[in-house]
């Protein structure tokens, strides 16, 4: 079987690049034929709002008339190149694309969004969707998807790990509005004697930067290119915080979980899929400071809930989110569609 994976980003940190990285190597090791297509194939124009618009057009030269058993392609923006090549069609939504645009462009950018969403998906022979969440609101506009999680790579995991701080909290993903990083640091500001650990790039980063300035207890790591290393800061950290505005089913909480290391996360999409709040982790309100700075003083005073969350949390990955088990459920996907 020959696959072409279509995505508009490739590894990097949690998200869609690294959901794509992994599936790749597992249906290399089950024998799988895979060509990969993401922007660091095609030209892109790395302004804001155009990255992914570049990306879908770009793309098209590459797929066009390009013949494959499955293109399986990841988020709206790769629908328009999974549309041009030739063989059974896979679209995997990892969020609603035009909820992400709104907090992230505007609603006008949004309001085209969901326009192009209601033309794009129809390309696809079948939907898939990381959370059921996504897949209940596109249910909504009349489009039905499979329900396949998320996943980590168990073999990813470090042995070691890297604490700095006696009470250390980490976050691990991009610096963007969407993921809420300006809620947190206002918290991490009424915070004594534990510190911030942000690791990651994003539009945002100079702007949270200036917020922080002045409050010792809040580090930038910036951009770190051994994912590896992002892993021990995780594995060494007391807390694990995904502040988000919206989310699908994040990787980093994911990969958290499976270094044993308790969550916070906010009452949004995917996070309230993954994290049942306090068994295998806290949620709180999104954009609310004072629950998200009670709940990390919480666990930072309390080890033994925090221990109980992470015991709990680390038996959800073995069962459910490990890519050993959703990659077979990709390849039973991809067998129906070319039998």
């Amino acid at each position: 079987m020959r696959v072409l994976l279509i995505s508009p980003t490739l590894g990097g940190i949690g998200g869609i690049g690294s959901h794509v990285s992994h599936l790749k190597k597992w249906l290399l090791r089950k024998n799988i034929q895979v060509d990969v297509l993401s922007s660091n194939d095609v030209r892109i124009i790395r302004i804001k709002g155009m990255k992914n618009l570049s990306f879908m057009i770009s793309a098209i030269f590459k797929t066009y008339g390009k013949e494959y058993d499955i293109i399986h392609a990841h988020n709206v923006p790769a629908a328009l190149p999974m549309k041009f090549a030739k063989g059974k069609k896979i679209l995997t939504l990892h969020g609603v694309y035009s909820k992400y645009i709104r907090i992230t462009h505007g609603n006008l950018y949004s309001y085209i969004a969901k326009k192009m969403e209601s033309k794009l998906l129809r390309y696809a022979d079948k939907l898939t969707a990381v959370s059921e969440k996504v897949i209940e609101y596109y249910k909504k506009m009349g489009f039905d998807a499979i329900y396949i999680p998320n996943a980590i790579d168990l073999e990813d995991i470090p042995e070691t790990s890297k604490k700095i701080y006696d009470k250390q909290v980490v976050y691990a993903g991009r610096l963007s509005k969407e993921k809420g990083l300006d809620i947190l640091i206002e918290a991490f500001k009424q915070i004594d004697n534990v510190h911030l650990i942000v690791i990651g790039k994003g539009p945002l980063r100079e702007t949270l930067m200036k917020q922080a300035k002045g409050h010792d207890n809040i580090h930038f790591l910036g951009f770190l290119k051994d994912h590896r290393e992002v892993l021990e800061y995780i594995k060494g950290s007391d807390i694990y915080v995904q502040p988000s505005r919206i989310e699908g089913l994040s990787t980093s909480i994911l990969e958290a979980m499976a270094c044993q290391v308790p969550v916070i996360a906010t009452k949004v999409e995917g996070n309230i899929e993954v994290i049942k709040d306090g068994i295998t982790g806290l949620l709180v309100e999104p954009e609310n400071i004072k629950s998200l700075k009670d709940s990390i003083i919480k666990l930072i005073e309390d080890k033994k809930k925090a221990n109980y969350l992470a015991t709990n949390a680390y038996r959800e990955i073995l069962k459910r989110y490990n890519w050993d088990v959703v990659s077979n459920q990709y390849i039973k996907l991809y067998n129906i569609l070319v039998s």
